[in-house]
């Protein structure tokens, strides 16, 4: 004779309804332990957070975390795992906020808005920098001299003028630069049609800035004029190069 679960399940007789049921019993048991596990494990974690323990350590390094979460994150770096691709070009990335952050440049979304300017920015970042302009926090000192700048990035590239280093090299003349815009104003020397050309000679420039600098030869035009002795000079660099004999500024 079958018997029936309370589920409808059928049997052939009573003992193997009773093996179900025994089962079934250990099934949920199991079920409610995992169920408890979880609970004191969000508890343990929630915790961590409150008394700063780091009970979860990377096993690549030295590096410990108070969330598991972090640890995965952290992990990346050294998996080089990117899980979260652009859906609109080839790049991917190691959390999904920058992703979401790298987004706004195919969609063109600028949250962050200056109030002083209106002025918007795809990153917080890129406004926190750019709101220094506004007040006037220069919090990058050089070390070498009185200078100051609102940037890390403008501090770091002033530096080179201290130490010497050019780490820009041309490859078509090798000729280096301290800062990436100056290399790539230079690059245009080699690649961009020369338009400018010069009335009086048979020079070529492809900036009209260059020309108009250059045309001064032929004017005799010297615009920066010295209020200490009366000097002229035809170019800003030279002037301020002559200045110097004035002030006693040692030239960096």
């Amino acid at each position: 004779m079958s018997a029936k679960s309370e589920y409808g399940k059928e049997f052939e007789n009573n003992a193997n309804l009773s093996v179900h049921k025994e089962i079934q019993k250990d099934e949920q048991s199991c079920s409610e332990r995992e169920k408890t596990f979880n609970v004191i494990s969000s508890v343990a974690e929630n915790q961590s957070n409150h008394t700063g323990e780091k009970s979860y350590s990377c096993s690549e390094c030295i590096k410990c975390f108070s969330q598991k979460s972090s640890l995965v994150q952290h992990q990346r770096i050294h998996t080089g795992e990117k899980p979260f691709p652009c859906p609109e070009c080839r790049m991917s990335f190691k959390r999904k906020h920058h992703l979401e952050t790298h987004l706004r440049a195919h969609t063109g979304e600028k949250p962050f808005q200056c109030p002083e300017c209106e002025k918007s920015f795809s990153k917080k970042s890129n406004l926190v920098e750019h709101q220094k302009i506004h007040t006037g926090e220069k919090p990058f000192p050089c070390p070498e001299c009185e200078k100051c700048f609102n940037r890390k990035a403008h501090l770091d590239i002033h530096l080179r003028a201290h130490t010497g280093e050019k780490p820009y090299l041309c490859p078509e003349c090798e000729k280096c630069f301290t800062d990436k815009s100056s290399y790539n104003k230079h690059q245009k020397n080699h690649t961009r049609e020369k338009t400018y050309s010069c009335s009086e000679c048979v020079k070529e420039f492809n900036e009209k800035s260059s020309l108009v600098k250059h045309q001064k030869i032929h004017t005799g035009e010297k615009p920066f004029s010295c209020t200490e002795c009366g000097k002229c000079f035809t170019h800003k660099s030279s002037f301020m190069r002559h200045l110097r004999i004035h002030t006693g500024e040692k030239p960096i």
